[in-house]
């Protein structure tokens, strides 16, 4: 059984009151997943833009 089986079995029991927190929870964790991915990609280009700028850079790439 998947950890995704035994949330949706868990769900079940779940009471109406609580469901709304679960929810909030969830989509929480996907920002903040989507957050990160975010920031990496930002510093992964920061990193590399130091190697785009330069000169040797500009002419290896020119001719394509």
């Amino acid at each position: 059984m998947t950890q995704k089986d035994i949330i949706l079995r868990e769900m079940q029991d779940v009471s109406d009151n609580f469901t709304g927190d679960v929810l909030n929870y969830i989509r929480f964790l996907k920002f903040q997943h989507f957050q990160e991915k975010l920031e990496i990609t930002s510093l992964s280009e920061s990193a590399l833009k130091k190697d785009w700028l330069l000169p040797e850079e500009e002419i290896a790439w020119q001719n394509l």
